[in-house]
């Protein structure tokens, strides 16, 4: 190993690491996947024992707004459990509506599957849908769109691993939604809920690794605005130092 070969392997860790935070930031990490599958677990563990639909509803929403309250006292970010209680909420008005406990899964199904359509439209149209989430939290913005291709290219590919995952995970659920018994049916739906996850993020994480660094556009803006203030500062010490000497021959 060269004395030149050690910052790149140095810079190349620094952004994997930086990578592995951002990823935990974005999909709420090991916490973020458990309030995601508890209040559907509790669900279906309640109706696989007695099949009360109101009871196995009113759990699932009572644990949600448990999560939330947990974040909450703990002044944690509550992002994740807030979509998750809305979710369940969600879940429960069908289910009471329709009487069929396989709907309190429904309006998951159909974000799944909305979310995979939209992963693969902006990818076609060249904007993929990871970039957009993930370009904030690196501080990178939009910047690689048009100033880093190696960047782009990675978010192209994990946004197709993301479409393709989820529309996989489609093809398994709705026609179990249609046909399935509603208890095995809501097993296979939460064996289904972490394993595509984590499959999407490890990929995320395999093609942002290798991509170039982000660039910091807000690191760019700072350097700019200082930049400014001290050329300005420096314009005003020379027009201070132009206007002595005309005061002192005046004076003269």
């Amino acid at each position: 190993m060269t004395s030149l070969d050690k910052p790149t392997e140095d810079a190349q860790q620094d952004s994997r690491a930086v990578t592995e935070a951002a990823l935990f930031e974005a999909f709420g990490g090991v916490r973020g996947m458990v309030e995601t599958v508890m209040p559907g677990l509790l669900f279906v563990t309640i109706f696989t024992i007695n099949k009360d639909l109101h009871w196995s509803a009113i759990a699932a929403l009572a644990v949600s707004l448990l999560l939330v309250v947990v974040r909450l006292v703990r002044r944690d970010t509550v992002k994740h459990a807030f979509s998750g209680v809305f979710g369940v909420a969600f879940g429960v008005v069908f289910a009471m509506m329709t009487g069929n406990a396989k709907d309190f899964y429904l309006p998951g199904m159909l974000y799944t599957l909305g979310l995979a359509v939209a992963y693969i439209v902006t990818t076609l149209v060249g904007v993929p849908l990871i970039g957009l989430m993930l370009g904030p939290v690196f501080k990178e913005n939009l910047s690689w769109r048009t100033r880093n291709p190696g960047r782009k290219k990675a978010y192209t590919k994990a946004s197709w691993a993301w479409g393709l995952i989820l529309l996989a995970k489609c093809a398994v659920l709705f026609p179990l939604y249609w046909w399935g018994d509603t208890t095995q049916f809501g097993w296979v739906l939460i064996a289904l809920k972490i394993p595509p996850f984590l499959l999407a993020v490890w990929l995320t994480w395999v093609f942002l690794a290798k991509a170039p660094p982000p660039i910091d556009v807000f690191a760019e803006m700072e350097a700019e605005e200082q930049a400014e203030k001290e050329r300005k500062a420096a314009l005003a010490t020379e027009r201070g130092e132009t206007a002595a000497p005309a005061r002192h021959r005046r004076e003269a």
